[in-house]
């Protein structure tokens, strides 16, 4: 179902799965390219929580999707203002996030009832990527050609604002105080996590492509989750 929420600066769009009452998962997607390679997951995902009868919302950022705003006016205080606002709107049902890389930046704000993250990412190693994608593009790829541009700097074929990049400089996640937390991870990744699997991640694929195992197995693992913190 297409939805909708408001936030400071105006409505974005907002999908909704899954039942009405209950938990509810919030998803952050990736940033930019990224997030166009991993959605098709992030929908199958969720709705197979859905069929586990958790309900789930997968909202438009400003200047993402459906928004009204250009992606290059859009900064990342915007955004965690929409996904604190996303969910508000979401009632007093108990609330998870689930952010997947860079996404996980984007919860700064919201009182939530537990964070599940998917390779979470800090800002600095979001500003490397940024930089290794332009040099890879044979733009200016060194630090001053990211924080000394006037204008939006281009990232994988996305005008971005440098006050957007200069947010992410020492950006980490949030740390809510007793609030549960658990992080999967995929492939080689070796850092830190509750639990790693076998699967190639979507976002390093050259195009986007569905991965319905990896949906299921996904699902699975935020429900069994969800059910613990439930109690």
């Amino acid at each position: 179902m297409i939805d909708y929420y408001d936030w400071p600066g105006g409505r974005e769009a907002m999908l909704r799965f899954g039942p009405a009452q209950g938990p509810v998962v919030l998803v952050a997607m990736p940033f930019w390219e990224e997030a166009n390679r991993t959605r098709s997951l992030a929908v199958a995902m969720l709705r197979r929580l859905a069929d586990h009868g958790i309900g789930g919302a997968l909202p438009d950022w400003p200047g993402t999707g459906e928004s009204v705003i250009d992606t290059e006016k859009a900064s990342l205080l915007q955004w965690r203002d929409a996904h604190q606002a996303a969910a508000e709107s979401l009632g007093d049902r108990p609330c998870y996030a689930v952010s997947i890389r860079g996404g996980a930046l984007v919860d700064g704000f919201a009182l939530l009832a537990g964070r599940w993250h998917l390779t979470p990412m800090t800002g600095e190693a979001v500003l490397r990527d940024v930089i290794r994608l332009r040099a890879a593009a044979g733009l200016r790829g060194d630090e001053h050609g990211v924080f000394g541009a006037e204008s939006p700097v281009r990232v994988a074929g996305n005008r971005v604002s440098p006050h957007f990049l200069a947010g992410l400089a020492g950006a980490g996640l949030h740390d809510q105080p007793g609030v549960p937390r658990r992080v999967v991870r995929l492939g080689h990744d070796r850092a830190p996590a509750d639990r790693v699997i076998d699967a190639v991640p979507p976002w390093r694929r050259a195009e986007p492509q569905e991965d319905p195992e990896l949906a299921a197995l996904l699902a699975e693992d935020i429900a069994q989750w969800i059910a613990s913190c439930e109690g």
